[in-house]
């Protein structure tokens, strides 16, 4: 039989029939079908198995003719066989035949042994019976009993030899089908695995796809926002009804403290503005601070109640100034710094301990530190920092829910502390008693005013106002030394108005600590309870929980807060972190409803100071002529201490020092008490 002949030689599929799913697949399949070595090895091994099969059908019929043959029964046997019957038959009916039969029988059982004997008569019936038998030889072949068990062994032994050879040929071609069958279901697994592979790479490429769609949606959301909060290009501009000699024109302006607030600033001030000095006088024990306390809070709490009532006068001369025509559209920037004038100073080679070992225990505040250790700011400065966010509370002025709303300040609350993530390694200078803050952004749209209304204890109050929310506190600080850490303790509230709605929130701070002191970077906590009541409406409260890092917990910075109803059920959880961002709701699904923006860049280099801090301290050379010399951008130290004259800075802190301790003496000597200028007690 050919080749060709055999059923797994039939005609293969051609490459167009096979799946075409994966041109890998297709390529092995085809290399596979075009190997055709050990395929044709098998047909060959079949082919030599079917002659050597026909060669043992012959073999097969030899033996069976010769088995035959050498079994045929033998006359001679046949005839001893018979006379052993007869034999048998003769004891057995011995006891009943008569004598003459016996001797019949025993006679005619004897014919056969002797071939060569004469005739006898054998009986009276028949005797002539022996005399016509004739005896014939038998064949050679059946004589010869050697000759035919030689050849019965030889086709035995061609019979095993060729089947042998079969059973080799079959051994060969099944190993050959085994092989081809490995490779085709190989063939076939890769072809699943392309498949498989192919609608995996099908789906990321569907993923990617739909990411890439994401990512290009919030890139343009980022551009959008980073073009709307550069502000270098923005003006706010304000329509004045112009002289009949410049109609037609308008007049871009910022908006300054008017120049009758400077001068009433002025007359008030009994020092020029060299008076300016860190707050710091002798140690006081800790055991006097919690003495004072009472009549602190007291006049904390008389400073919040009348902190609105005369502050709508800060800047309403600046529309007069403009009208007048004293501010000239030319005379206005147009945009603000991004970068601070010098890095701020090393402060590897100062020993804390040296400064605060018998201070352990004390109120910090009253405690001279070195210059390197403060930055740039001081802290009615940082009481506008926490305006940074505003934006929510003028969403919250927009929004009609009450619960949302209470969910906004709840944002704005949380937000004020996001600054100071970054800055644990400095400390604000402490205002001078009399001591004033301004700052007007038209690009957010508020007005805020600070003063040091006390200087002991000390205490600072803020108002801000825009047109849709007001917002005031009093805040006085209190500073703990544990030895590893400090914890600064606010006494005072936060207010807020919403004029819209009527609504008025009323709030607490928490608990700041700086860890690691002495050694090792030092890193900031908030942990504490903020309740966030509406005074004018029950319909709901916030509580705010800063959760304390511990042994148990290590999710820092952590915020969970959650706005009740008046049965106390939850109407929106809040969760998050001070520093990344606030969420309502239930993750994952939780919607954000504040994060942070962006650190400038090398902000590590620049005391950590956000964008918007960056901006407090400016002190535009326009706007120079128009504040008041009580301002926190004109003392000298910190203004050095920006400029990057460690030397010049520790000279004007010690001297601003001694002049507020010679200041003090003055005032007690001639039992005078100072009056806030533009606070009421």
């Amino acid at each position: 039989m050919q080749p060709n002949s055999f059923p797994w030689q039939s005609p293969l599929p051609c490459s167009n029939s096979l799946p075409a799913t994966c041109t890998t697949g297709q390529s092995k399949v085809a290399a596979w079908l075009q190997d055709s070595e050990e395929m044709d090895r098998c047909a060959e091994d079949l082919a030599h198995c079917q002659s050597n099969l026909v060669e043992l059908s012959k073999l097969l019929q030899n033996l069976e003719i010769l088995q035959r043959t050498q079994s045929a029964p033998n006359f001679t046997d046949m005839q001893a066989n018979c006379v052993d019957i007869s034999k048998k038959d003769k004891r057995v009916t011995r006891r009943w035949r008569t004598k003459s039969v016996s001797k019949d029988t025993k006679i005619q059982l004897q014919v056969p042994f002797s071939a060569t004997m004469s005739p006898v008569r054998l009986h009276s019936s028949n005797p002539n019976l022996c005399a016509d038998i004739e005896f014939q030889t038998p064949p050679s072949h059946l004589t010869d009993p050697l000759e035919s068990s030689t050849d019965y062994t030889k086709l035995q032994e061609e019979f095993c030899l060729i089947a042998q050879k079969v059973h080799s040929l079959l051994k060969s071609a099944f190993n050959s089908i085994a092989i081809e069958k490995e490779k085709l279901k190989q063939m076939v697994s890769e072809q699943d695995h392309s498949k498989g592979h192919s609608t995996q790479m099908a789906r990321l490429r569907q993923s990617l796809s739909q990411a890439l769609n994401q990512n290009a949606e919030l890139r343009s959301r980022l551009n959008r926002i980073h073009s709307e909060s550069i502000i270098c290009d923005q003006v706010v501009s304000v329509n004045i009804i112009p002289s009949p000699d410049e109609a037609g024109e308008q007049i871009h302006v910022s908006l300054p403290l008017s120049q009758q607030v400077a001068n009433e600033s002025r007359l008030s001030m009994s020092e020029s503005v060299s008076e300016f000095f860190d707050a710091q006088e002798v140690l006081l024990s800790a055991s006097s601070s919690e003495n004072e306390a009472s009549d602190d809070e007291s006049y904390i709490s008389d400073v919040s109640d009348n902190i609105s009532e005369d502050n709508t006068s800060v800047a309403d001369n600046i529309s007069r100034q403009i009208l007048n025509g004293e501010l000239t559209g030319g005379a206005f920037r147009n945009g603000r710094r991004a970068c601070l004038p010098a890095p701020c100073p090393d402060t590897s080679n100062i020993n804390l301990w040296n400064i605060l070992r018998n201070n352990i225990g004390k109120d910090l505040s009253k405690v001279s530190m070195p210059v390197e250790l403060n930055e740039p700011l001081n802290t009615l400065q940082h009481l506008c920092e926490e305006m940074e966010y505003s934006e929510l509370l003028d969403k919250a002025s927009e929004t009609d829910d009450p619960y949302e709303r209470m969910v906004l300040v709840a944002a704005f609350a949380v937000s004020g502390y996001c600054s100071t993530y970054f800055r644990a390694g400095s400390k604000p200078f402490n205002p001078v008693l009399g001591e004033t803050y301004e700052c007007i952004r038209e690009d957010k749209g508020f007005r805020f005013f600070s003063e040091q209304v006390s200087h002991h204890p000390p205490i600072s109050a803020c108002h801000c106002e825009s047109k849709n929310f007001v917002f005031w506190q009093d805040i006085r600080w209190k500073n703990k030394f544990w030895g590893k850490s400090m914890e600064i303790l606010p006494v005072g509230t936060l207010n807020v108005m919403l004029p819209k709605y009527g609504d008025y929130y009323v709030w607490n701070k928490v608990t700041t600590c700086i860890h690691n002191i002495l050694s090792g970077r030092r890193w900031i906590e908030h942990y504490g309870e903020v309740t966030i009541r509406n005074t004018k409406s029950s319909v709901c409260i916030c509580k705010l929980t800063f959760v304390k890092v511990n042994y148990w917990n290590s999710n820092m910075n952590e915020v969970q807060g959650v706005v009740i109803d008046q049965e106390g059920k939850a109407v929106y959880r809040l969760f998050g972190k001070w520093h990344e961002g606030l969420y309502c709701g239930v993750a994952p699904s939780a919607k954000c409803i504040w994060r942070p923006g962006s650190m400038p860049t090398n902000y590590e280099l620049y005391y950590g100071f956000t964008r918007f801090a960056i901006e407090l301290n400016e002190l535009d050379p326009v706007l120079k002529d128009l504040l008041p010399p009580t301002d926190a951008r004109f003392r000298p130290d910190q203004r050095f201490l920006e400029e990057g004259n460690l030397e010049a800075a520790a000279s004007e802190k010690q001297r601003v020092e001694e002049l507020q301790r010679s200041r003090r003496r003055y005032m007690e000597e001639n039992n005078l008490e100072h009056i806030p200028k533009f606070f009421n007690r």
